[in-house]
């Protein structure tokens, strides 16, 4: 196959996901407009004993969530998009003969597959069919930078980027794309968890559409840390394996250089995030909202730098 047959097929493989994705997310808001939070309930019974005694057993009683079918189609969806985009990023780097992740537009189409690939195997461990839509939209928003702005041909690496390296430290920040992602949109929705919250505590009733279909406040902030548990040792491995690479392409390990500069501001942050859940006082809203810093510190480091400074790193920008 040429590669020319190669770039289109990538291509068309992409621009379908986007479609596909576009009808999970309309099944995801669906799920969303006809469901509710699940409620949760105890009902007390009274039963005797074999000794004549009243025993009294509470069992727990939860409300079933309309909706349903949507986010399962909206799952499938996803899952189908995975695989198209899957399909759409080997093929990029088949047509490129490398790792498809030597500039921005690539990186960006691969970030946006370590996103859904992180949500959707962690929906198989714990049910965040309700995090669809905030997963979904991010990711159409990416690719459709990526196709628009970010787009260029494959070229070959310039020679910092021939390393081994590339595929290890690139791989790891990939997967944390995905990570801090979810823990940003889990900590964000959190505060109006949180806000919920309060007024029924006051007696005010609750409503709209967000505050009365997610989860309780502390499972959102309970889903944050996991999640940056399992993230933080990742970036830390990528910042230490970034630093290797540096020494074997230009013979430092650190140099304060604004790609690194930033890669270390968000390592800190998320580890003042880890230690504010351990700090009484921290473990609420301020925590969450230290977790939605570093996303943005992640955010910079991944899009900012590339377009508002000068960097070593600068050959991953736009039309490298």
């Amino acid at each position: 196959m040429s590669p020319e047959s190669l770039a289109r097929i990538s291509n068309v493989m992409i621009y379908s996901s986007m479609l596909v994705l576009t009808f999970a997310m309309f099944s995801f808001a669906a799920s969303f407009a006809g469901g509710r939070r699940r409620a949760s309930s105890s009902v007390t019974e009274s039963t005797m004993s074999a000794g004549g005694a009243a025993v009294l057993t509470q069992t727990v009683v939860e409300t079933e969530i309309p909706g349903r079918r949507a986010s399962n189609i909206g799952i499938s969806l996803t899952w189908l998009a995975f695989a198209l985009l899957l399909a759409g990023v080997v093929l990029r780097g088949v047509w490129a003969g490398r790792a498809p992740w030597g500039n921005m537009y690539e990186f960006s189409i691969t970030a946006a597959l370590g996103v859904l690939g992180v949500f959707l195997i962690a929906n198989t461990r714990i049910d965040l069919r309700w995090l669809g839509l905030f997963i979904v939209i991010p990711v159409l928003l990416t690719l459709g930078v990526a196709v628009t702005v970010l787009y260029t041909e494959a070229a070959q690496l310039v020679p910092a980027l021939k390393s081994y390296w590339l595929v290890i430290h690139v791989l790891a920040a990939i997967i944390c794309s995905g990570a801090f992602t979810i823990a940003a949109a889990t900590a964000g929705l959190s505060f109006v968890s949180d806000r919920a919250e309060r007024k029924a505590a006051a007696g005010v009733e609750v409503t709209g559409i967000l505050a009365t279909r997610i989860p309780n406040a502390e499972r959102l902030r309970s889903i944050t840390n996991k999640t940056l548990a399992f993230a933080f040792p990742l970036w830390t491995f990528t910042v230490v394996a970034g630093a290797i690479w540096a020494e074997n392409a230009w013979g430092r390990y650190w140099g304060w250089d604004p790609k690194e500069t930033w890669a270390f501001i968000t390592w800190v942050i998320y580890a003042a995030y880890l230690h504010a859940r351990s700090t009484a006082g921290w473990r609420g809203n301020k925590a969450s909202l230290i977790a939605l810093a570093g996303w943005i510190a992640f955010l910079m480091n991944y899009f900012g730098v590339n377009f508002l400074a000068n960097s070593l790193h600068s050959y991953a920008g736009v039309g490298s």
